[in-house]
């Protein structure tokens, strides 16, 4: 058992919080996956469901206590492996490596990330007093924020998608996108030379074509990462403290108002 504490994940109140950790093993053809599930144990009555997938290094521990802190007292957290149990990156070079792989394969991140999304939903079955399908929504984070965009785009119905500075347009592929099915929110570093100009125009075309029910906010002086307190990369990938604050504020608001049909 975790004890939550407050933290940079922007959590709610968390006196007398009791996290617990599940693990969901799974296989997806002949690789063996396991994803990680939060919540706070004592808590009687069910919660959101949120299908996380954390940034290009995966379910680390920083990642997993990441996750803990934003299930808090209100929600239930299905921690997505996109690698595999044998296959999670060794350091940030492998992971760039692993990462370009998926965004050149669309189909593959695609079928990785559908997987996730049907564990998610085949756990919560089970525990159906603990966590609300009805109400289920997906957030990611850099690597994390591209997919969930990307799970959006197969046509997948959720409550709402959030992205933490994740890449907002993936090269062009053969693979069809489907009319979106969920509320979109994109917290952005304005400074983030990973997700330069060029791609944010194409992500709001993209939406706009869509007719999507989307918003874009652009923190102001933060890059890549802003969420992320290991990030020290200056100009590119750093943790920005207030930038960090107001985007799980924002996170939290965009939640409540999908969950409510706001």
């Amino acid at each position: 058992m975790l004890t939550s504490m407050m933290g940079h994940a922007g959590s709610a109140s968390q006196t007398g919080a009791q996290i617990v950790e599940k693990i969901v093993d799974y296989r997806m053809g002949d690789r063996e996956h396991r994803a990680y599930v939060y919540y706070d144990d004592s808590i009687r009555s069910s919660r959101p469901l949120l299908l996380m997938v954390p940034n290009w290094l995966g379910t680390t521990a920083a990642n997993r206590s990441q996750a803990a802190q934003i299930a808090g007292r209100d929600y239930v957290v299905f921690v997505a492996d996109m690698y595999g149990r044998d296959a999670q990156p060794a350091d940030a070079a492998a992971a760039g490596r692993t990462v370009q792989a998926l965004y050149g394969d669309r189909a593959d991140l695609r079928r990785r990330i559908l997987a996730a999304h049907e564990q998610a939903l085949a756990w919560a079955a089970q525990a159906a007093d603990i966590a609300d399908v009805q109400r289920f929504a997906a957030i990611g984070f850099c690597f994390g924020g591209a997919t969930v965009l990307e799970l959006a785009r197969t046509g997948t119905p959720l409550s709402a998608v959030v992205s933490f500075h994740g890449n907002l347009s993936l090269p062009p592929s053969e693979v069809p996108d489907q009319p979106l099915r969920t509320r979109i929110l994109a917290l952005h570093g304005d400074a983030d030379p990973y997700v330069p100009q060029p791609q944010v125009d194409a992500f709001v075309e993209e939406m706009r074509s869509a007719g999507a029910d989307w918003q874009l906010v652009r923190f102001g002086g933060a890059v890549h990462s802003f969420t992320d307190p290991d990030a020290n990369t200056p100009g590119k990938a750093q943790y920005n403290p207030k930038a960090a604050h107001r985007a799980y504020a924002m996170m939290r608001n965009f939640l409540a108002d999908a969950f409510a049909g706001r």
